[in-house]
């Protein structure tokens, strides 16, 4: 295992990792963009070791991936043993008992006592889009409301759900049709204070779906417990509630778009539960697997059952490796007790932000649950005036002192802090000190 310890060899990047850069302009579209283009050779735990010897802390987890760590043991030896035994036969032409293994263990771990279905997929937009179609078949009803700031993926349908143009809709469309928006319960900028927020929010809500949808054409409404690239914004307390406990008494289903926040990245199993919600559906990725590719929608039995055979699948959905990798980081996150590390990663950043917050008069919040934190960047506290220049000068020092950091965000000013679990004490408060020495040489 690389030691847990970062290490400037070079510049970042460094020279081998430009003449990379160099050869992906050549052969990549443009269009896939490159973060901080150093080229991972390897990486363990927290750290990421680059082509030129740099390790570099991590603070982004692939966004949110590699929660068990990279190079998680176990995720390597499942991986391993069911490559030597076969690699596809797709689920739905001669199944295996994986799929099977890790729908059992979704139906147990995903919010509510209810009996449960699951079906697999390769990616959170798939997961997403499933949703919509298993809705909309149950309910007869086309009508999907979604929410301002929300991120739901980059196929056509799903882009549609998302709130944000510029970069993942800006000239795509025409997008997919009844798909209705509305206001997020957002805090920290809802106008009449916070404490007001979950009741006005939930109220404006309801009018807007009630004269520009009606209740009986809506098929679902789909929502992040916590948003992620829309900025990690945290609802109200009791909005998400009330949401819910809305749509259950008009028959319309709660999509719990959990993608990022599951598998106890916010300090529990999933997002959901800290408000004590119970989806009628559940999506996730992301962490599910330890970084291989796997989606899942799971749901109310009656509600995934009513669809007809053969509507739900693809080729590679629930692939055997990839289903070998989510058992094995479930059982991580059981004998590690990750949810219980995610509460012990808040408890270290939140006071290190607050002390930042107070000396630089940049930082206009810090939210967020468990190891899925954020801090908004602001140029006027009293306007709160987003400062998306500031962020990028941050996130630019953080990434040339060895710090893998991401920015997110509606208006670009967004700091989000998504380290694996796995990550020591140690290699975090390191990470946070290369975070303050970033805020000083850029404010």
């Amino acid at each position: 295992m690389l030691e847990q310890k970062r290490i400037l060899a070079t510049s970042i990047p460094g020279p081998k990792s430009q003449a990379l850069q160099q050869r992906k302009n050549a052969a990549v579209s443009a269009g896939v963009g490159t973060g901080l283009p150093i080229y991972v050779e390897q990486a363990a735990g927290g750290i990421l070791r680059d082509v030129d010897g740099n390790q570099l802390i991590d603070f982004g987890s692939g966004i949110a991936v590699t929660t068990v760590g990279n190079g998680n043991q176990r995720v390597i030896d499942a991986v391993t043993a069911q490559v030597n035994d076969f690699t596809h036969t797709c689920f739905m032409v001669t199944p295996y008992e994986e799929y099977i293994q890790v729908a059992e263990a979704l139906a147990e771990l995903t919010p509510g006592t209810h009996e449960k279905r699951s079906a697999l997929f390769n990616s959170g937009s798939e997961a997403v889009e499933n949703a919509v179609k298993v809705a909309r078949h149950h309910t007869g009803r086309q009508a999907v409301v979604a929410f301002d700031h929300a991120y739901h993926g980059r196929t056509n349908l799903t882009m549609a759900l998302t709130a944000k143009n510029m970069p993942y809709k800006h000239r795509f469309g025409p997008f997919a049709n009844e798909i209705y928006r509305v206001q997020m319960a957002y805090p920290y900028r809802w106008p009449t204070g916070p404490d007001a927020c979950a009741d006005e929010a939930f109220e404006t809500f309801v009018a807007d779906v009630h004269a520009q949808v009606g209740e009986e054409n809506t098929a679902a409404v789909i929502l992040e417990p916590i948003q992620g690239e829309g900025g990690f914004i945290v609802p109200a307390p009791g909005f998400v509630k009330k949401v819910s406990d809305w749509c259950t008494e008009h028959g319309i289903l709660f999509i719990a778009d959990e993608v990022q926040t599951g598998f106890c990245r916010t300090g529990d199993w999933f997002a959901s539960e800290h408000e004590g919600v119970v989806p009628d559906l559940v999506t996730t990725a992301k962490g599910i697997a330890g970084g291989m590719p796997l989606a899942a929608l799971t749901g109310r039995a009656d509600v995934m059952d009513s669809i007809h055979t053969g509507g739900l699948g693809g080729t590679y959905g629930g692939n055997p490796v990839a289903c070998a990798a989510a058992l094995a980081s479930i059982e991580t996150m059981k004998a590690d007790d990750l949810r219980g590390r995610a509460k012990a990663v808040e408890a270290l950043f939140r006071p290190r932000l607050e002390a930042l917050a107070a000396k630089y008069g940049v930082i206009g919040d810090i939210r967020g649950r468990g190891a899925m934190l954020a801090v908004e960047l602001v140029s006027d506290l009293e306007k709160k005036t987003p400062d998306a220049d500031l962020t990028g000068r941050v996130n630019k020092a953080c990434h040339a002192a060895g710090l893998v950091t991401l920015t997110c965000g509606t208006f670009g000013n967004v700091f989000r802090f998504l380290p694996p679990l796995s990550s020591g004490d140690d290699l975090l408060s390191e990470g946070l000190d290369i975070l303050e020495d970033a805020f000083a040489a850029s404010v």
